[in-house]
């Protein structure tokens, strides 16, 4: 587990950030800011007061246009919807960007897979936004996890986001959980279990989709989302089942103020060191395939 409260030796890395909605506002620019790792250089997004409201407090730069934040920065962080990040993305590894990217990688498998494409040929480091493996609960979780015996496992990622109020956002509304909320519990699975090798779906990721996962070691998982449930507490929540007592993750009641500092630190590492971790573009276009093998059926 990374050391957070060791003092950072190096220069910060300079980061310039894509998108200004809340989740931007929140988080990306909130944690960028903080350092030391990290310095928060400028932002871009399509609506410039939007832009102006994010970086204000940071005292960043307001940048003109993508090419702009481009010059003016060693990493570039996005914060935008699905489409956008790959179009992006690809473009700031071109430029020869590390990149810190949201999941999905893309808003469907070829978009994915060009992002991971472009990365690879760039030669850059890059890093997925998967909150939960950051938090210290999820990493003592999956170490437990690796030591088990497992037969099956339930899980579920249920919410109220798309019911309205800010995650309401059109293309959540559009590809429901699968895309949204899918990569966070088919990745905690996939590292928990072992590789996914085959992957089903039934319903509708915008109301409910049930997904059942065979994986290598033959343990069968199954995975419930939904983003149209109103229910007072959303998140994420896994059992593994075997010969032993249930091994339980959930999400509720953590605070995420744990996870940030280690990405905000894995990310300046891998990008100093020029060596990227195990959540890389990669293992987002991993994620993507399994997503896009669901939605199949």
């Amino acid at each position: 587990m990374t050391d957070v409260s060791l003092p950072w030796a190096g220069e910060p890395v300079r980061v310039g950030l894509v998108g200004a909605g809340p989740w931007a506002r929140a988080v990306h620019a909130r944690v960028l800011a903080a350092g030391p790792e990290t310095r928060l250089t400028a932002v871009w997004a399509r609506r410039e007061e939007a832009a102006r409201e994010t970086a204000a407090p940071y005292g960043a730069k307001v940048a003109a246009g993508f090419e702009e934040l481009l010059d003016g920065c060693d990493a570039v962080a996005f914060s935008v919807p699905p489409a956008v990040q790959a179009e992006l993305a690809c473009r700031a590894a071109r430029a020869g960007k590390a990149l810190l990217l949201e999941k999905p990688l893309g808003s469907d498998l070829p978009s994915a897979r060009r992002v991971a494409e472009a990365v690879e040929e760039a030669g850059v480091v890059s890093q997925l936004v998967l909150s939960n493996r950051y938090h210290p609960a999820a990493r003592r979780f999956l170490a437990a996890a690796r030591a088990l015996e497992v037969a099956g496992a339930r899980s579920r990622g249920l919410s109220g986001a798309f019911l309205g109020g800010d995650f309401a956002t059109p293309w959540r509304l559009e590809h429901g959980a699968l895309l949204d909320v899918g990569p966070h519990l088919l990745d905690l699975l996939d590292a928990a279990i072992g590789p996914v090798v085959r992957v089903r779906g039934t319903g509708d990721p915008r109301r409910w989709i049930e997904l059942t996962c065979e994986h290598a070691s033959g343990a069968v998982s199954q995975c419930s989302l939904s983003g149209s449930v109103d229910i007072p507490h959303g998140g994420t929540r896994i059992e593994l089942f075997g010969p032993q007592p249930p091994l339980v993750y959930d999400s509720a009641g953590l605070d995420y103020e744990e996870a940030w500092p280690v990405l905000r630190r894995e990310f300046a590492t891998a990008v100093r060191t020029g060596v990227p971790g195990a959540l890389d573009a990669w293992r987002g276009l991993r994620l993507q395939e399994l997503i896009a093998q669901a939605a199949q059926g």
